[in-house]
């Protein structure tokens, strides 16, 4: 495999799990956030959709984002009387984010992002010594 294919492969790897990262990162900050009223409906967690894609110069099959969404599983309830946003018998509808879940798949891209990283690197590394070869 060419160096250049294996740099662009690994790089379209960290977009993704950067992107994922950023999904994780957003649902945990929201994981309590309800809505201001019992109307209103609370944070739903978002998640992404991935896609693999053709690289029309290498002919590299790449991993990218399809699309952003949001998870629509039923919002969990707690019976909270005095909040603001409890419905007439004193439930509050919470986001579907479960921190737990968030902190695996943010562990998980954390990992796919470093083995990512050190293909670049190695790439790098045996594109250097080429040179220096070369020379």
């Amino acid at each position: 495999m060419d160096l250049d294919v294996a740099m662009r492969i690994a790089s379209a790897g960290m977009k993704l799990q950067a992107a994922r990262l950023r999904v994780v990162s957003e649902n945990l900050a929201n994981a309590e956030s309800t809505a201001p009223t019992p109307e209103a409906e609370p944070y739903r967690r978002k998640i992404l959709e991935v896609a693999a894609r053709r690289d029309r110069e290498t002919g590299a099959t790449l991993a990218a984002v399809r699309r952003y969404g949001v998870d629509r599983s039923e919002l969990p309830l707690r019976h909270l009387p005095g909040h603001p946003a409890a419905d007439a018998a004193g439930y509050v509808r919470f986001p579907n984010v479960n921190p737990l879940i968030e902190l695996m798949d943010m562990r998980e891209a954390q990992r796919s992002y470093e083995a990512n990283l050190n293909v670049m690197q190695m790439a790098r590394t045996m594109l250097q010594r080429t040179l220096d070869i070369l020379r």
